[in-house]
């Protein structure tokens, strides 16, 4: 008898900070505009929200990331659209409160009110229009605070961004063109038993070496079959990609509260390398794997100081926990945005917001296009970014065209 292949071996955070493309794991993709904007005066606030904006097209996308990530994490789009394409495109990303170069106040978060974190960027970088001054605040979607109605507005929601994305739209329905939801849910509910529920909410609290916590999450969000097969992500080329610097090298040292990855010496000199760089280092290298590439990801995001902790993820996971949208009120949002104008997708693989999530979503709301997609994880703007770009690119001409732009 054939003895089994053995399963490949995972690569250890020690090996991937050991890579010659660890340096260049976020792309310096340099920002038409960016800022710090303070927000919610009268809302709790104000507290600061990092924002850019990529292109100086007329086709305006505002990217929500999800649950514990930054806005690099949208790198793929932010390249696709706001460089490549940056003619056409201008593109919004932001770190939402509690992560990233954004503040993180102590204070219960919400879907709603970061929703309302985000038309303040939006109005400050000129997506929206901004409020008449004789204006009542908005108390329902019937009484936008904006002075112009116009359909101007492409967005696109991951997780919990897909969340906020839908309180998004409760608050300003006529101004958006379309809206994209992806791996989201109306509400989260326990789709598994009660023990397996209590597992697993044990488990995501539970204090894990560095390596067991990458690996936990890795398979969380994408399919095993994903994790180790080779990274084919498309890289931008400094100096010829637009707008695109090549990697920055920066010393990664956690600061207060970070977690504390055991490190060989080599491994820790390797991930802190230098300034100097060889023409080999001014270029973006390829990872052998895809988890190679995401533990990169997470690594530059928990060894940044400031930039992710425990005390933000939490107060995010809240937000989603008790975001709620009824029948009712979908059927409601789908009238006043257009159920044609609206695409809802979900993996079968998903382990993060499991698939009867994005089913029952999909039956709730009566999407113009509802995709439950076999094989797919939580997070396809990574897993099939090609596909996934294009269909956000066919969305927006959609959107473009029944609002006569086109």
């Amino acid at each position: 008898m054939t003895p089994p292949t053995p399963s490949p071996k995972m690569p250890t955070v020690t090996e991937v900070l050991q890579h010659p493309a660890f340096p260049g794991i976020v792309w310096n993709l340099i920002p038409d505009r960016s800022g710090l904007l303070p927000v919610a005066e009268g809302r709790g606030g104000p507290f600061k929200i990092s924002w850019e904006v990529h292109g100086e097209g007329p086709i305006k996308i505002i990217f929500i990331m999800g649950l514990g990530a930054l806005k690099s994490a949208w790198q793929r789009q932010t390249l696709h659209f706001g460089h490549e394409r940056r003619e056409r495109y201008s593109v919004l990303v932001m770190d939402n409160r509690g992560m990233g170069d954004s503040d993180k106040p102590l204070m219960r978060y919400s879907s709603s009110e970061m929703a309302r974190d985000c038309i303040e960027v939006l109005q400050h970088v000129g997506f929206l229009p901004t409020p008449s001054p004789s204006s009542p605040p908005a108390s329902s979607p019937s009484q936008s605070p904006l002075s112009s109605s116009e359909r101007c507005l492409h967005v696109v929601g991951l997780s919990l961004g897909g969340m906020i994305a839908q309180e998004l739209a409760v608050l300003i329905p006529h101004h958006i063109s379309t809206l994209s939801l992806c791996c989201t849910a109306a509400e989260l509910e326990n789709t598994t038993t009660f023990t397996e529920n209590m597992a697993n909410r044990i488990n995501m609290l539970r204090p894990k070496p560095i390596q067991r916590s990458v690996v936990d999450t890795a398979h969380q969000i994408f399919p095993h079959s994903f994790l180790l097969t080779p990274d084919n992500v498309h890289l931008p080329t400094p100096n010829v990609t637009p707008k695109c610097g090549p990697p920055l090298r920066k010393s990664y040292m956690p600061g207060p509260g970070a977690p504390s990855p055991t490190l060989s010496a080599t491994a820790t000199a390797n991930a802190n390398a230098n300034q100097q760089q060889t023409p080999a280092e001014a270029e973006y290298l390829r990872f052998d794997n895809n988890m190679q590439r995401f533990i990169a990801q997470e690594m530059h995001k928990r060894l940044n100081p400031g930039s992710f902790g425990l005390k933000g993820f939490l107060l995010q996971a809240v937000a989603a926990g008790w975001h709620r949208k009824t029948p009712a009120q979908l059927k409601e949002l789908g009238d006043m945005i257009g159920r044609e104008r609206i695409l809802v997708m979900h993996g079968t693989e998903d382990n993060m917001i499991s698939p009867p999530h994005g089913r029952k979503l999909i039956d709730r709301l009566q999407p113009g296009v509802g995709l439950i997609l076999e094989g797919m994880g939580h997070v396809p703007i990574v897993e099939r970014w090609e596909w996934y770009n294009n269909l956000i690119e066919e969305r927006c001409a959609l959107g473009e065209k029944l609002d006569g732009r086109a």
